[in-house]
């Protein structure tokens, strides 16, 4: 009898452990197809009004108002006024490395230590997170994996969301060091070892967390200076790992990724571009536009990571968080859009794009800010970030505005030439209870 009902609930499942199962790495793209009939959008500020792209062997081959479609083909796709996007690009994530916050289990995202230039995410990225689809639904095609740390965390490398595996996955390898600063701010000291607050004496002694952060950013230059002067060892008797994960950002082959929030912390910062020459990327950046211009002088990218927040400062504007990505665009710096909300796990990321185009920032130009303008600072454009000839066809369909969270409705995506399948786990659940409770579909189609 248990044998009976096992079998009737396992096959009543089944029809629900097959869908789950569908979700699987498309095969290669091979020849060529067309999609016909569509507003482009290229992502380098150009729009092209009922255009089309022909792909070949997974790459965009010719792309416009002009491209020669053959009469009769049956690889040809009509849009029917749809929109087309390049594939949109996470610059920073946790994707694949944290499944489950509450679950330290399926966390591997930090390393104990604080000096870990020499572990790579790369290696711990899982291709099997259920995370990476919901991702792809809203036309996140790929992201950069970053590492978590107390101080020098490790490389980042970006990765294409539909691989088999991490080494299918990646896309540029350790192409980043990301350091996370001290904060460098003042915090008041209510006393007694330990105390907490409200314990203690007011005043008392304690820690200066300014001079500590100092220190230890001092002692990160003493480290570079020591790694630099092992590169140019001719004869090494012993190999430094440390050392030598660090030599890419001497050879210009690595960017220097300085996760800091406050103007403060990224005044600090460039004292390595000024000594070390080093590439350097601002992450978080709240404050950077009160510095633009410097960033612009050095040359310093910004990832603007978390857009929909409150200000840093108390007596900012209310609205600053979401007009800073204009100030940078005035101010000439190359910038970049994140979600690091650890709710919507990057979902959110074209909706960031849209409430900076609300806020002063041109539409196309918020575009680019998440696919583009990633790319170049991710070290990728030559293959991703725009809908040009010779790229890689990693594109986007909409049936409404991308980053309008109102009508935004992916219908199709490419990676690679690869037609991927949009399926996921919120729409499986989704599917799945409106099936139990006969409620009609409010989902749009796909």
């Amino acid at each position: 009898m248990q044998k009976i009902i096992l079998s009737a609930l396992l096959a009543a499942s089944l029809p629900y452990l097959q869908a789950q199962e569908t979700v699987l790495p498309a095969k290669e793209q091979q020849g060529s197809f067309y999609l016909i009939n569509a507003t482009i959008h290229i992502g380098n500020g150009k729009v092209v009004q009922k255009g089309a792209i022909k792909v070949t062997n997974g790459k965009i081959e010719a792309v416009g108002d002009n491209v020669a479609v053959p009469a009769g083909a049956d690889n040809v796709t009509d849009l029917k006024g749809q929109d087309i996007y390049p594939g949109l690009i996470l610059p920073t994530s946790t994707l694949g490395l944290i499944e489950i916050s509450a679950v330290r289990a399926t966390q591997d995202a930090r390393e104990i230590g604080e000096l870990n230039p020499n572990v790579r995410a790369i290696v711990a990225y899982n291709t099997d997170s259920k995370v990476i689809n919901t991702l792809r639904s809203n036309g996140i095609l790929l992201a950069n994996v970053v590492p978590q740390g107390n101080f020098v965390a490790g490389t980042s490398s970006v990765v294409q969301l539909d691989a088999w595996n991490w080494e299918d996955a990646a896309y540029k390898t350790d192409a980043g060091l990301h350091v996370y600063m001290p904060s460098l701010l003042p915090r008041p000291n209510f006393g007694g070892r330990g105390g907490g607050f409200g314990m203690g004496n007011f005043g008392g002694q304690g820690n200066d967390p300014v001079k500590e952060g100092l220190e230890k950013m001092e002692g990160l230059k003493t480290f570079f200076r020591e790694a630099k002067a092992y590169q140019q060892l001719a004869d090494r008797k012993a190999t430094n790992l440390k050392f030598e994960a660090v030599k890419g950002l001497f050879e210009k082959k690595q960017k220097l990724y300085m996760h800091a929030t406050t103007a403060k912390q990224i005044l600090v910062a460039l004292d390595f571009v000024n000594e070390f020459g080093f590439e350097m990327v601002i992450v978080g950046g709240s404050e950077s536009y009160q510095v633009a211009d410097l960033l612009r002088q050095h040359n310093v990218s910004v990832i603007l990571q978390q857009p929909h927040s409150l200000p840093t400062a108390g007596d900012d504007d209310v609205d600053q968080p979401y007009k800073t990505a204009a100030q940078l665009k005035k101010a000439g710096v190359l910038f970049s859009l994140s979600d690091d909300d650890s709710q919507t796990r990057g979902r959110n990321l074209a909706f960031n794009a849209g409430t900076a185009a609300a806020y002063g920032l041109d539409k196309e130009d918020a575009l680019a800010a998440i696919t583009l303008n990633a790319a170049r600072i991710m070290g990728v454009a030559d293959k991703t970030g725009s809908i040009e000839v010779g790229k890689d066809a990693n594109i986007v369909v909409s049936s409404g505005d991308l980053l309008d969270m109102r009508n935004s409705n992916v219908t199709a995506a490419y990676i690679q030439g690869r037609k991927i399948d949009l399926t996921d786990k919120h729409k499986l659940l989704s599917d799945r209870f409106e099936q139990k409770y006969e409620l009609k579909s409010t989902r749009k189609g796909f």
